[in-house]
């Protein structure tokens, strides 16, 4: 009579033979050396701070779109009209006592100093010159000069994007319009001008309340308070170091300036959740008797290897946006991996050698009794604790909990069906910034398309001279009365006359869905139209248009993005499990999840639920490639805990061959540790609202949601429910592909097994585990 799972992997583990792997030996080594680690990172954090403070790079949002209609019609104004192309940005004048055409010779002073600045193709006086009779402002009015004569715009173009100039750029511009302001005059930047004025952010505060919530949740968690300070001061060392060496990525590439932000979000996030994982396995490991330095090792080995896979994980989602083809927003991806790579160093190397330095002493200082991992009640005769009497629950109602979690989801995710994606103006920034107040003067004395204008460029150089005349007029009647459009000034020719050109207002601000509908019929269906039967070519483009162009390219390659970082992670769970059902499992929940945080994020910032409060004007468009980034980010990230709770399912599993006990095992030793670092990561996450940035807010509330829901309805619902379905037939695979998967191992552990008929076979010493 062949003897019990139980038995025989009793019997499996005592005739394996002990192997002392590579993250076990580095995790002994640090906790016995930890003098050497603990200066080798003292050292690396210096150096990188005074190697960054030298050589390291600025972050600005200037990119191009190589191969977009907007990218090429700008070209074709450099090559045509060089003082017509390259980059506008708005000088906003306004006086509610007197008309400016009062101080014209203060205006004309300005102009011409603006027009001497480094980088200035031409700046446009928005005055009649003096003695001359104006000609009659268009119905409705777009400017420069406003009917009552008080707003006005002196637009300059640059021959780079203002955003690279660097602050210092300012304090010419300001010295150019002294004058003015001098004379009483109220004047603003727009544009990529008042973006570069922008206070320089600082995730300071942000930074203090996650770490002051996380104190406070480690400390109610676990007891310790050198186990609760230990996550967080490795977290920040590790943050920091990465982003020292992004800073001196920066110096080679262009990053976006919300990149920094973006790494510091996600460095800290995983600094603490890695940290903490091995902490606790740690301590479990010392109150079961082990020495420190074993400890360190054991939990470098096991937890260790956790962290290395969840770690390569988060960075193979974020590689995944560069599918999209956009350096911007790949460069964003590589951004956020920089820190996630020192915070998984961080944790297999300096974790154990702190907990090396404090040996026993970890849980000398407590709040309460220290805790760690829960050791089962049905192991030890121990009493019953809370969260086994849940996980005794689970598994005795598995489609109650399964229906309650979808219904959870589904209500949830419902705001998706009607995302708007879109680019944030600058009428949602704060009143205290100067784009604002400059996009407030400007709506109000022009109509709000006066913020967005769209440079109509029609390429006649193919076209016989006996033939633009007729062309010049047939796309003249073609450009009236086009939907949306408030105004469409006339087209003028170029010096040389190869090329027409024409502004386009819209009758709504730059993100509003109208202004994008009239980009896209401005490009597809009116200009190609009012060139018909020649051989000219047409384009649409400005700063808005070449968002547009932006939106249109995200939009069209995120449904491969998520195909591909799905099918990625798909993979990786298939390998390191090997169970197919669990695959698909952990893909089509983790999909899931992120479709609830995107309701959330609709519903907030796209219909106003609660964006007022949260610092935001009005309701906005989500931002093109929030959705791109949070999914990667968020895919990513949802692995740390879906390998963390089915590495000890398995772990269970295999020990036991019983699969809905495994469950209901793996569920109360883990859960304690996963509503902690969720709840850390939450406020790490949900801290960056408080920012300036509308970006950064979204990014922080759809982050702290994702990971709330994936943590709770996810990993406490809907995966103990569908595991204890699933039973044994989750962890079935096919033999072929069984046999063609590299093996990974999700815990460092020392036997390898093959499954076979019988049960599973120990091919590392010749025994049988059942």
């Amino acid at each position: 009579m062949p003897s019990s799972p139980a038995s025989q992997a009793r019997a499996g583990r005592e005739a394996a033979p002990h192997r002392r792997g590579a993250l076990r030996r580095t995790g002994e080594w640090c906790a016995r050396h930890f003098v050497t680690v603990l200066v080798l990172w003292v050292a690396a954090l210096a150096g990188l701070q005074v190697l960054q403070h030298a050589y390291g790079g600025d972050y600005s949002d200037d990119f191009s779109l190589p191969g977009t209609q907007s990218q090429d019609g700008l070209d074709v104004l450099k090559a045509h009209a060089p003082q017509a192309g390259g980059y506008s940005a708005q000088v906003v004048l306004h006086d509610a006592d007197k008309p400016l055409t009062s101080v014209s010779d203060q205006v004309a002073t300005a102009v011409a100093d603006l027009q001497k600045l480094p980088g200035v193709l031409s700046a446009q006086d928005p005055l009649p010159s003096s003695g001359s009779t104006p000609p009659p402002p268009p119905d409705p009015n777009t400017g420069p000069l406003s009917t009552d004569q008080k707003t006005a715009y002196i637009t300059v173009r640059f021959s780079v994007q203002p955003s690279t100039l660097g602050a210092s750029y300012l304090d010419g511009v300001d010295q150019a319009v002294q004058p003015l302001r001098s004379a009483g005059v109220e004047v603003e930047y727009g544009g990529p001008l008042g973006e570069l004025a922008r206070p320089e952010p600082s995730d300071r505060t942000s930074e203090a309340i996650g770490f002051g919530v996380a104190v406070i949740v480690l400390l109610i968690g676990f007891g310790s308070l050198l186990a609760a300070v230990l996550p967080l001061v490795t977290a920040l060392v590790c943050a920091l170091c990465g982003l020292a060496l992004l800073g001196l990525l920066a110096a080679a590439a262009t990053f976006a300036t919300v990149s920094p932000t973006l790494a510091t979000m996600i460095g800290i996030g995983v600094g603490i959740d890695y940290a903490l994982f091995l902490v606790t396995r740690h301590r479990q490991n010392l109150i079961d008797g082990q020495n420190p330095v074993t400890a360190a090792g054991n939990a470098a080995a096991t937890s260790g290897h956790a962290v290395l896979l969840s770690g390569c994980t988060v960075i193979i989602a974020l590689s995944g946006l560069w599918v999209s083809g956009i350096g911007f927003i790949g460069k964003l991806g590589l951004a956020a991996a920089v820190t996630v790579v020192t915070a998984v160093l961080g944790a297999l190397t300096l974790v154990p050698a702190i907990l090396g330095l404090i040996g026993r002493r970890i849980d000398r200082v407590r709040v309460r009794k220290p805790v760690a991992e829960t050791v089962p009640a049905q192991d030890a005769g121990a009493e019953v604790g809370g969260w086994h009497r849940y996980a005794q629950r689970v598994e005795r109602r598995p489609w109650w909990f399964l229906a309650g979690g979808v219904v959870v989801l589904a209500v949830l995710s419902f705001p998706v069906f009607f995302i708007q994606l879109g680019h944030i103006g600058d009428g949602a920034d704060p009143k205290s910034f100067t784009d604002r107040r400059a996009f407030d003067l400007m709506s109000s004395a022009f109509g709000p398309g006066s913020n967005g204008p769209l440079t109509l460029v029609i390429d006649q150089s193919k076209v016989p001279s006996s033939d633009r005349s007729a062309l010049a007029d047939q796309a003249q009647k073609a450009l009236t009365n086009v939907p949306d459009a408030a105004v469409i000034t006339p087209l003028t020719a170029t010096s040389d006359g190869d090329v027409l050109t024409g502004t386009a207002y819209s009758v709504a601000a730059p993100q509003d869905e109208r202004t994008t509908s009239l980009v896209n019929r401005l490009t597809d269906d009116v200009l190609p139209q009012a060139v018909s039967g020649t051989d000219a070519s047409t384009y649409v483009t400005g700063t808005t248009a070449a968002q547009v162009d932006f939106l249109d390219i995200v939009s069209s390659r995120l449904p491969l993005i998520i195909a591909v970082v799905v099918a990625l992670a798909f993979l990786v769970i298939l390998a390191v499990f090997r169970g197919l059902l669990v695959a698909v499992k952990a893909a089509v929940l983790n999909v899931l999840s992120i479709a609830a945080s995107y309701g959330v994020v609709v519903a907030v910032f796209q219909w106003g639920w609660g964006g007022p409060a949260l610092g935001v004007s009005g309701k906005v468009p989500i931002e093109s490639y929030v959705p791109m980034m949070m999914f990667a980010i968020v895919f990513g990230l949802s692995m740390d805990y879906e390998i963390f709770l089915l590495s000890r399912i398995h772990e269970a599993w295999v020990r036991t061959g019983d699969a809905r006990a495994s469950v209901a095992h793996a569920l109360e030793i883990t859960a304690r540790v996963i509503t902690c670092a969720a709840l850390i990561m939450v406020s790490v996450f949900a801290a960056f609202v408080i920012s300036d940035n509308i970006v950064v807010k979204m990014l922080g509330l759809g982050l702290a949601a994702s990971v709330l829901i994936d943590a709770t309805v996810v990993r406490l619902l809907l995966v103990p429910a569908v595991m204890t379905l699933l039973g044994r037939s989750a962890w079935w695979i096919p033999g072929p592909l069984d046999r063609i998967l590299p093996h990974l191992d999700a815990e460092g552990s020392d036997q390898k097994f093959e499954r076979s008929p019988g049960g599973v076979k120990d091919v590392t010493g010749g025994g049988s585990r059942f």
